[in-house]
Parts: C-alpha cells; structure tokens; sequence
C-alpha cells in the first residue's frame, strides 16, 4: 500500500487553457480511480517555504518568480526562462510552485522516518527546472527538493526517470554530487528537447560515473525499451546501494503522445511500474517515491497514472473504463477514446526500421556500460 498526496491547491499550477501542462490530467484521473471504486485517500501536505526551495534554487531565481508574482514587469524575466511560451507568468505561480514542492518533500520525510514505504504524488515531476531558471514547463525542481533533503539527512538517493525527456534539471543540479545517482531513459537529444541526456553525461569530479543515460530512437517500442531498462538500471543500482529511490514517472514516453515520438505501450508502463518495485524490494527496503510529471494526451495519462496508483497500492488492474467516466471526460477524450484501460493488442501498425532501432539501443547501451566499467569495477 502507499500514501497518496495532493491537494486542491495544485490545479493552481496551470499555465492557461491553451497550454500542454494542464491540471485537467489530474482532475480526470483522480476522478478515474474514484470511477473505478477506490477511494484514494489523500495526504494534503503544506506548502514549501522560501528556504525549501532555496536549497537547490538560486536567490535571484525565487527573487524574480516573486516579484512577477506580485505583477511587476521586469525586462529581465526571460533570463530567468519565465515569460516564455513553455513558461508563461500567471498569478500566484510562486505558491503554486510551492504546494508542488511541498507534496513530495512531505513525501520524502514520510519516508526518512520510516512512516511509509511507498510515496505517491499526485503531480509534481518538474524535472527540468534549473538552479537559476524556470524550464519546459517547470518552475521549482520538486523533484531536486526531495532529493536534497533525502541527501542531508545522509542517504543515497537514486533518481529514476522514465519521462520521455531527458531530467536533465536533476542531472545538472547533482552532477557532482556522489550520493546521487541519476538515470534517465528518453528519447534521444538529437531530435527532442532538452536536446541532453548523452551517454558522454557522466557526472563530474567524486561523482564521476553516477549521471547515466539511455537516450533512444525515435519510435523505440516497449520491446526494446524493457530491454535497455534491463541491462542498465538493476546493475547501477547494485553498485550504488541507495537507501532510496525517487521516480518521474512521466506517461508520455506512450506512442500516443502529441510531444514525442518514443512508443510505448501501457502494458509496458505497468511491467516498468512492477520492475521498479521489485527493484526496491531488492535495494531500498522496498523505499520509493514517485511523482507524475509529463504527458498530453488526455486519453494515455489518466489510464497510465492510474495503473501507477493500482500497482502501488497491489490492486487489481481492471479491463473496462467506467462509461460515465468516458461521458465526463469526452470533451477531452475526443472520439477515438476505446473503453478499456490497457491498450488494445496490437496498439498500433508496426513501424518500419525496427530492427535497426534495436541494434542502434543496443549500441547505446553497450558503450555506455563499457564506459563505466572504470567507474564501477
């Protein structure tokens, strides 16, 4: 079983109607699990303060997020990444800001004193807020937060993310720091934003060896995905021995996303969800803190995030989508929607070149592991 935090406040979040990163993929998969009969209980944990977020955020960042919060113009915004189409200034975006951050650093205490095992946040997952800049969507590294607090009450942390972009804020924030270790599997920065995550990305100076990367080929499927996951995340986490594991669990690495071209399947997201558990079972004492993070597609995100909440709590996954779930939600839905939670078998035509995208992860991973044998062995 894990504990469930949100709170109202977090539709707060919410960069204007026309913008990707909406607070309507939570309301429909809250409204999800209820449809299907849990309860979902919730933890409403509090907002974070200044200096929470100062310790992993610059001054003149939280300075300016403020003082545009107020309503002030300020020529310099966009220095700060604010002020641009990813990152438009709406009111009371610091506060918002802030509750996220508070969910899952409530999260992360939870787990430091060994109140729960297994944390779910019900938002959060802004992977690519930097120290002194807001970026892609993400104003205040939540995410960062949590993993500082994780390392100053003296534990290893491993970050996992599964986004379908490379974290690269986490990456750069604990890139030299050698009680955190980072692995991302996204689709390639040769063609999709950040435009990082290299497997050349290796972490610097004590923590040399602990930024690994997996970037994938555009159209990679759950096949080659699992398979990449495999011969690369058991292995560093046996190596680094972390008391606890942090997950962005972003549901737009699906074929279905409008944002990315990487193919998966959720069948796939519960065998990753699964694996990971089993994989804190094994290196954490069953420890772990998930977040959400990206996905625009309203069809995939509630079914994806719902099956996190079902894996996590050992529920059942159910074959139909509630009918007066789907009526609520057609306007988002569109009509192509199907009615069951799993996609159907096969999901989609095949696309061509499969094997070579195979051969080409393959690639990827057996030179990043090759360079790490000088690190690890």
């Amino acid at each position: 079983m894990a504990t469930l935090i949100h709170r109202p406040e977090y539709a707060g979040y919410d960069f204007g109607p026309e913008h990707p990163f909406t607070p309507a993929r939570l309301a429909m998969l809250l409204d999800l699990i209820r449809s299907l009969g849990h309860a979902a209980p919730t933890v409403a944990a509090p907002a974070a303060t200044r200096e929470d977020i100062l310790s992993v955020h610059d001054e003149a960042f939280v300075a300016m997020v403020e003082a545009l919060d107020r309503g002030e113009s300020l020529p310099e915004a966009g220095r700060f990444g604010l002020g641009t189409q990813d990152n438009p200034i709406f009111p009371g975006m610091d506060l918002a800001g802030r509750w996220l951050v508070g969910g899952v650093l409530h999260g992360a205490r939870l787990l430091m004193e060994d109140t729960e095992t297994r944390v779910l946040q019900l938002g959060g997952g802004l992977h690519h807020a930097q120290k002194d800049r807001a970026a892609g969507f993400c104003l205040y590294n939540d995410l960062a937060v949590a993993i500082r607090a994780f390392v100053d009450h003296g534990w290893r942390v491993a970050y996992l993310d599964i986004d379908l972009h490379h974290g690269d804020g986490v990456q750069n924030l604990f890139y030299d720091q050698d009680r955190v270790l980072t692995l991302s599997l996204h689709e390639t920065g040769h063609y999709l934003y950040p435009g990082t995550g290299h497997i050349h990305e290796l972490g610097t100076g004590a923590a040399r060896g602990l930024s690994l990367n997996i970037p994938l080929e555009p159209f990679t499927e759950s096949e080659s995905y699992l398979e990449a996951f495999e011969a690369v995340v058991p292995r560093a986490l046996e190596q680094f021995s972390p008391h606890v594991l942090v997950v962005q669990a972003g549901a737009d690495a699906h074929f279905a996303d409008p944002l990315g071209d990487l193919a998966l399947t959720t069948q796939a997201f519960e065998t990753l969800f699964r694996r990971i558990l089993d994989l804190a079972g094994e290196h954490t004492q069953g420890r772990v803190l998930f977040t959400l993070g990206g996905g625009y597609e309203a069809q995939v995100v509630a079914r994806v995030w719902t099956i996190l909440y079902l894996t996590l709590m050992d529920l059942p996954v159910p074959q139909e989508l509630p009918e007066a779930w789907l009526a609520r939600w057609q306007h988002l839905l569109g009509p192509e929607v199907g009615h069951t939670l799993h996609d159907p078998v096969p999901a989609y035509p095949e696309f061509p070149g499969r094997e070579e995208r195979t051969r080409r992860n393959r690639d990827v991973v057996d030179r990043l592991l090759d360079s790490l044998l000088r690190y690890w062995f």
